[in-house]
């Protein structure tokens, strides 16, 4: 793989201060990318990315913003496409759970989650679209889901919900926008090594592990790898597709 195969090109990443999605921002950075990410907390640790990123000799531009925010979203984008003069890749990433049997799920817990994973990726693929349009080779969106969206996980009703509609959200964007030269992918992610998973209890660890047919957890990096190259040049034919990275979990 060309290794500065993003030069000259800029992201949007959300939720790109930690786990999978830091992951995802170094490596586009490490491809030559311009990159910028939100955070929705912690402004040291957007400060510490940006200093990693320039580091790696790229731009960077760190924001805070409420990704289920519609209005806060298209004004993050605005100021990335004036700093950067261009937007050519967007990847979805940002997501919480609420995790809990539907009898006993609050309301809030339910409005967040879709607020959060699907209304989110919605505000930024409706906020960068116009931006991509005037660009002369496209771009490309990548929708971080989940396996939980594909077959649906125990407790997880919010959070599978999400995960599905980002899958219809993917196949119906590509539809919309594939003349345009724009791809709309989406990563089916299983379990990752991420502070998410090292929460879990060994017990339950085990019991997932088991279930695995490669016999381990994801990591970030290789999850990294398969993101950049499905917003590569290498990957232009590719559209509208759910592509599955879980070790055969959900095969």
């Amino acid at each position: 793989m060309n290794s500065k195969q993003f030069e000259g090109k800029t992201a949007i990443v959300t939720g790109g201060t930690r786990g999978i999605g830091k992951a995802i921002v170094l490596e586009l950075a490490r491809g030559g990318c311009s990159v910028a990410f939100n955070y929705a907390r912690s402004a040291d640790e957007a400060e510490s990315l940006k200093k990693e990123v320039e580091a790696l000799g790229a731009r960077a531009i760190a924001g805070q913003c409420d990704v289920a925010n519609t209005e806060a979203a298209a004004d993050f984008t605005k100021s990335v496409a004036g700093e950067f003069g261009s937007i050519d890749i967007l990847v979805n990433n940002a997501g919480i759970t609420r995790d809990q049997l539907i009898l006993r799920m609050k309301e809030e817990d339910w409005d967040a989650v879709i607020d959060t994973n699907l209304k989110g990726a919605w505000n930024f693929c409706k906020a960068v679209l116009r931006p991509m349009m005037r660009n002369e080779s496209g771009g490309s969106i990548l929708n971080i889901s989940s396996i939980s969206g594909v077959v649906g996980m125990l407790g997880q009703s919010n959070y599978s919900a999400s995960k599905a509609g980002m899958i219809g959200l993917t196949k119906s964007l590509a539809k919309e926008v594939a003349s345009r030269k724009i791809t709309v992918n989406a990563l089916a992610l299983g379990l990752v090594e991420t502070e998410m998973a090292s929460e879990m209890n060994a017990e339950f660890r085990e019991k997932i592990l088991a279930q695995i047919p490669l016999g381990r957890l994801g990591n970030v990096r290789e999850v990294a790898e398969i993101a950049c190259f499905m917003l590569s040049p290498a990957a232009a034919y590719i559209t509208g597709q759910v592509i599955q990275a879980d070790g055969g979990l959900a095969m």
